[in-house]
């Protein structure tokens, strides 16, 4: 949760520097389109990138579309990671608890802003409330109020004029027009609802620097663009600025952000445009056709790497369950009852761990299995699942035909729980990892060719450490060797023939987690299986870096117990 959204933070930062960036190209532009992309800066706080990846993330191909392969997009994808649902978090020991100190801070802070915006919003609305409608001849309402606030819009949705008693005593007929003509203008582009949007940014993310920045430059492009419609209908500029001058002078400036009023930003800045005021450059074709496409590719590029990731989505199980019972294994349970047939035709299993569940339901080892959180391999549940159609049970008399068909629909049915019940989402990706290269010896290899081969092919482990097989291709001993070692083996021996073979090594052992057991066992009596390949095969094993896919998993949680 942490990372996600430090991500969005600084994609977010990003953003606001590239409008930032394109603002002050476009300097000699309408202040009205800075605003917009102001604006644009600050509804990025609320959208993240990741949840256009999510939205892409639901567009699936048709099946016979050719595949597409995330390694095209796997950096930049990276931090462009989908909306991923809440997960049980693991037990962790920490010595201070900042996620809960953060949070507590961050609650105060938002808690502070809204209790102040309360109170100005009360003042505000206290004044409109008392406020006293006047007959002009104006396209939105006008009350005169007896407060000493600037005159200013108030309302979001249906927002009306306040102006302070006596200020037509106090303007010329041109003074009062233009402060008119300069309160409509925030009406017609209702500047006071985005005002509060900005407003709602600020509460939530007050701590971040880039968010005030972000306000200040509305402000000021705003009123930037409130003065130039003004002196665009006619007003002399120095009517106008003395105008705003002695409203300043004479009457506070409005308290809320979302009830605009004509002071605000920077008055000496704005009197020094106001007087020197030439006009904005209209924007040009080609700069119109930029500034679209650069808009189209900032919500376009996390939706398409959504779109792909989903591609590289596995496919969803073909079979399903009707019922299925999980529970958290006993503290007494030992060792791993491995996966038998349930009832129906269905599945058990018993004290076993999710990472178990992926090899058995993929068949592919746990390595490949990327990003998994500790539970998946420390938690063991007991599971048993009832098929959706009813089958025959698998036996000791099972035609093998039948019996691989039956573990095939388990396995599916299996992927089902997985994806209903823990939650899980993963995609392919093809990573550059550590990896054996099969290859022969210096004096060749030393395998016998099968004299009938296709005839009847087997590879088995016997024992731990051994392995026998007849008619068997180099490809199928690189398998068997990789789930030993724990990383892929590639068959590079250039062998295609098939073979009998018979390999016997000393495994390692395995770690214990008690540090006066460690090493208690000895050195190893027989060879390692790098010396046993070379010395009984002619092979060896090289380590060298290749192309692994792998399968990232993005979100799995602890199931609810039933």
């Amino acid at each position: 949760m942490i990372n996600e959204i430090l991500n969005h933070l600084w994609q977010s930062t990003a953003f606001a520097a590239a409008v930032a960036m394109a603002c002050v190209a476009l300097r000699r532009n309408s202040p009205r389109l800075r605003y917009w992309l102001w604006l644009a800066a600050s509804m990025k706080f609320l959208v993240p990138f990741s949840l256009l990846v999510s939205m892409g993330a639901r567009v699936q191909f048709p099946p016979d579309t050719p595949s597409l392969h995330a390694v095209t997009v796997q950096q930049i994808s990276t931090y462009f990671a989908p909306v991923s649902a809440l997960r049980a978090a693991a037990p962790a020991h920490v010595a201070f608890p900042w996620p809960v100190v953060l949070g507590a801070i961050w609650i105060l802070g938002a808690l502070f802003l809204l209790f102040r915006w309360f109170r100005r919003w009360r003042v505000m609305n206290l004044a409109a409330r008392n406020a006293t409608q006047l007959q002009l001849d104006c396209a939105v309402p006008v009350f005169s109020s007896s407060g000493t606030m600037e005159p200013g819009t108030f309302g979001i949705f249906r927002p009306v004029i306040l102006l302070p008693d006596g200020i037509v005593d106090n303007l010329t007929p041109g003074q009062f027009e233009a402060v008119i003509a300069h309160e409509l203008r925030h009406i017609r582009y209702r500047d006071n609802l985005t005002a509060a949007l900005q407003m709602c940014v600020e509460t939530l993310f007050w701590f971040h620097p880039a968010v005030w920045w972000i306000g200040a430059k509305l402000m000021d492009e705003r009123e930037r663009d409130c003065d130039e419609a003004v002196l665009r209908q006619g007003s002399r500029p120095g009517d106008y600025a003395r105008s705003i001058v002695q409203v300043c002078e004479t009457y506070t400036e409005s308290p809320l952000a979302c009830a605009t009023g004509i002071g605000g930003s920077d008055l000496k800045k704005r009197i020094r445009e106001i007087m020197t005021w030439r006009g904005s450059m209209p924007m040009t074709f080609r700069g119109k056709l930029a500034l679209t496409a650069v808009t189209i590719s900032a919500i376009s590029v996390p939706f398409v790497i959504g779109v792909v990731r989903a591609q590289t989505l596995p496919p969803p199980p073909a079979n399903s369950y009707e019922v299925v019972s999980i529970h958290p294994s006993g503290p007494g349970q030992t060792g791993r009852a491995g996966f038998s047939p349930g009832p129906h035709g269905g599945l058990q299993s018993r004290n076993t761990s999710v990472m178990d569940m992926l090899t058995w339901a993929y068949q592919i080892p746990d390595y490949r299995f990327v990003g998994a959180p500790g539970w998946t391999q420390s938690d063991h549940f007991d599971i048993t699942l009832t098929p959706d159609k009813v089958e025959v049970a698998i036996g000791p008399e099972t035609p093998m035909k039948e019996l691989l068909a039956g573990i095939g629909r388990n396995q599916q049915r299996l992927l089902s729980v997985l994806r209903d019940r823990f939650g899980l989402i993963m995609r392919a990706e093809t990573r550059e990892l550590s990896i054996y290269a099969l290859t022969q010896a210096r004096g060749g290899a030393n395998l016998s060719l099968d004299p009938a081969p296709g005839v009847s092919t087997s590879f088995r482990r016997t024992a731990p450490g051994r392995i026998e097989a007849v008619g068997a291709p180099i490809k199928m001993l690189a398998n068997y060797l990789s789930m030993d070692l724990g990383r892929p083996v590639n068959d590079e021996t250039g062998m295609t023939g098939q073979y009998d073979l018979k390999l016997e090594w000393t495994p390692e052992p395995a770690p214990s987690s008690d540090p006066a057991l460690a090493g208690a066992s000895g050195p190893a009596a027989g060879p390692s299986i790098f010396t046993a390949l070379t010395e009984q095969l002619g092979l060896r094993l090289e380590p060298k870096k290749g192309p692994v896919q792998v399968y990232v998993i993005e979100t799995i949680e602890r199931p609810t117990e039933n």
